[in-house]
């Protein structure tokens, strides 16, 4: 594990919980840690945007890659300055563009969970092809899967948290995790854009169900 990763763990909060676990025709009861949401307010260029409910991890690719996969911004030049505030419950972010807050704000499908800007009824997808003639085979997926369950560090500590990966088609570049669904593909697009990661084989691994929100969010990214 990565030391920004072992940071990142350390840094979650949680609460010990009883657990009910049945092995071997019997219950046991042990104990473990749950894992918790945390506000974070979304601050662009002093006027308060939104308030996320995530995991308070990887928060400036959070807030990056949200304003690139609602297409308000376009790439990191576009960023002036993202900083998270010392209390870790507000992330400022200065931009070299002229930005407009959302009038209207869609809940999506989550209870707590995401928000856009855009009403994903109203998109239009192209037909997906592979994109420049390439071809996973399904060992290849398999592959895959296998490299982002054994990055899932969060997951074994405490459970209940959601991955993503963007893979080049034969290996895991980027991770992400979040009680949020929605949020780990938000932080893996900021990744990717404060890293300058660029790759013709663009694929997203995800534990999170595949709705319309996260099916524009990877379109954004570039995964057909």
């Amino acid at each position: 594990m990565a030391d920004d990763q072992k940071l990142g763990i350390d840094l979650v909060e949680s609460k010990p919980i009883n657990l009910n676990t049945y092995n071997g025709g019997r219950w046991d009861v042990e104990q473990a840690n749950m894992i918790t949401e945390q506000e974070v307010k979304l601050t662009i260029n002093n006027e308060y945007w939104l308030t996320f409910m995530c995991t308070p991890v990887d928060m400036e690719a959070l807030a990056v890659g949200f304003l690139f996969n609602e297409n308000i911004t376009q790439s990191y030049d576009d960023i002036a300055s993202v900083r998270v505030c010392p209390g870790r419950n507000n992330i400022e972010l200065w931009t070299n563009i002229s930005v407009r807050k959302p009038d209207i704000w869609i809940r999506t499908s989550e209870c707590s969970g995401g928000e856009t800007s855009i009403d994903a009824s109203y998109l239009s997808y192209q037909k997906s092809e592979p994109q420049n003639g390439v071809v996973i085979t399904p060992q290849g997926i398999s592959s895959l899967i296998v490299q982002l369950l054994k990055s899932q560090d969060f997951y074994r500590k405490f459970g209940g948290v959601h991955s993503s990966a963007l893979c080049d088609g034969d290996e895991i570049l980027l991770t992400a995790d979040d009680i949020g669904r929605h949020n780990t593909l938000d932080k893996i697009s900021g990744k990717m854009i404060i890293n300058q990661i660029t790759t013709e084989k663009k694929i997203v691994l995800t534990t999170g169900r595949i709705s319309s929100e996260m099916i524009q969010k990877t379109g954004r990214m570039g995964a057909s």
